[in-house]
Order: C-alpha cells, then structure tokens, then sequence
C-alpha cells in the first residue's frame, strides 16, 4: 500500500512538472511560421494541418507502442535456477 502511494505521488509531482514547464514552450512561437499560416489561404492551412498530423503521428504511435512492449516483457517471469527440474544446461 504505502509502495503504490509513493509511486502515486512521485507520478503526480512529475506531471504538475510537467504542466508547469509546457507553459513557456506554448508561448514560443517562430514568426515566420505564424505569418505564413495567417497569410495563406484555405489549402495552404489544411496542408500545413495534415502536415503536422504527418509528422506527429508515428513518433506517438511508436512510443506507445514501446511501452506496451515494455510493459508485457515486465510481466514475464522466468524460471528459477534453484530448480532440478531443469534439462537445460546454461
């Protein structure tokens, strides 16, 4: 019980983190790109849209993909060495 709690508050620390620091990353903006997107017409956004999605999409994917991954081998066990049942030598 007190195992999860510290797990629990340890993952709630890390994402006030951060939310907190994801603050100033949104304010950053690169004027040439936001000129152009408010200069350009309906296809150049929709573009720019798809874009984003395109690249932003399988790193994403990926991650989650790898931590399901992780996550299924975490829960594998292995057999012990202690037992004499054992026909392999390794």
């Amino acid at each position: 019980m007190r195992d999860s709690r510290h797990w629990l508050t340890w993952l709630a620390l890390v994402g006030l983190f951060l939310l907190l620091t994801a603050m100033p990353a949104f304010s950053q903006q690169c004027a040439l790109c936001y000129t152009q997107a408010a200069s350009s017409g309906r296809r150049m956004i929709q573009a720019l849209q798809g874009g984003i999605l395109i690249l932003v999409l399988p790193p994403t994917l990926g991650s989650i993909g790898m931590i399901f991954v992780v996550y299924r081998k975490s829960n594998q066990t292995r057999p012990t060495d202690d037992s004499d049942e054992s026909d392999q030598d390794w």
